[in-house]
């Protein structure tokens, strides 16, 4: 039997604030996690944490691949999908929903839109169709698979995590395309949040900034193109999400060096924000592209 902390009566002048949900707590709302991209990074990092602190979730991954994860009790169905294709994410939501119906009856429903890839190099490098691709995968596959699962969530309860980047804050020149698309992810989510109020669901907002993971390979950079200062792990980031998520907020920015550096662009003239951006993006990053002969297709 576990032991908890007496509650601590304000002293004269401050202000009780209640005390921080762990991440079992945050969980505790929900019977099932749907992740996309959970094969990789960010979105196999939601698996594993989440498993460890509930080891009753269930997990619904929807990625090309198998997520690889050593978890003894971990339930989890994959179901592949190529979230840049409509039909594939009209096919794979039927799936969830079934699959829903028939082993996670009841409970809450917690979506994670994880999936998503980038590019470097100036537009349209390494060639128009990438970049339309990622926009189907960064931005229709994300809201088409949304529209179809709410329903379910409506009914259920439940909340809706949407990975978008410290991107979203600035244009991005030579990541121009996939800087556009999570700044549509980031408004888009904070919308959906204000549409969804009073309804059982709620939606949270991620803007991680640099992190450890298979994206920037698959967006033409080499291993160390980001300041180790600036990076995170992905598991820093799920916890950070997992955080936000339990105390109710609807926009989270990981670590405060990237909170500092969102808060400044976003104040900041978008012109001018732009010309600085291509300063910096290119003279920390160009040097070290690894050419778009190692590119290959959406990060799963």
């Amino acid at each position: 039997m576990g032991c908890t902390e007496p509650e601590r009566t304000a002293r004269p002048g401050e202000i009780n604030t209640p005390p921080m949900l762990t991440i079992r707590q945050a969980l505790d709302p929900f019977s099932v996690v749907i992740v996309t991209g959970g094969s990789s990074g960010i979105g196999k990092s939601f698996i594993e944490l989440s498993g460890q602190r509930k080891p009753e979730l269930r997990f619904c991954n929807l990625s090309r691949t198998v997520p690889l994860i050593k978890l003894g009790e971990l339930k989890l169905c994959h179901i592949p999908c190529d979230l840049g294709k409509t039909a594939e994410v009209e096919r794979t939501a039927a799936e969830v929903v079934a699959f829903l119906t028939r082993e996670v009856p009841t409970g809450g429903i917690l979506l994670i839109n994880n999936s998503g890839f980038g590019s470097y190099g100036p537009f349209p490098e390494p060639n128009l169709a990438h970049h339309l691709e990622m926009i189907d995968v960064n931005v229709r596959g994300l809201v088409q698979l949304t529209g179809l699962l709410l329903p379910t969530l409506r009914a259920r309860g439940g909340a809706v995590i949407n990975v978008a980047s410290t991107a979203a804050f600035q244009p991005t020149p030579y990541m121009a395309t996939y800087g556009a698309t999570k700044a549509f992810v980031l408004h888009w989510s904070l919308a959906l949040n204000e549409d969804l109020r009073g309804s059982g669901v709620r939606a949270l907002a991620v803007c991680p900034g640099p992190t450890s993971t298979q994206f920037f390979r698959r967006a033409g950079l080499k291993q160390g193109a980001v300041s180790d200062g600036l990076g995170m792990t992905s598991e820093e980031v799920v916890e950070l999400s997992l955080r936000a998520l339990g105390a109710g907020k609807a926009l989270v920015v990981t670590g405060w060096k990237n909170r500092l550096i969102a808060a400044i662009s976003a104040a900041s003239p978008k012109t001018l924000v732009a010309r600085v951006a291509r300063r910096v993006i290119g003279r920390y990053r160009m040097a070290r592209a690894a050419g778009v002969a190692e590119t290959a297709g959406p990060s799963s």
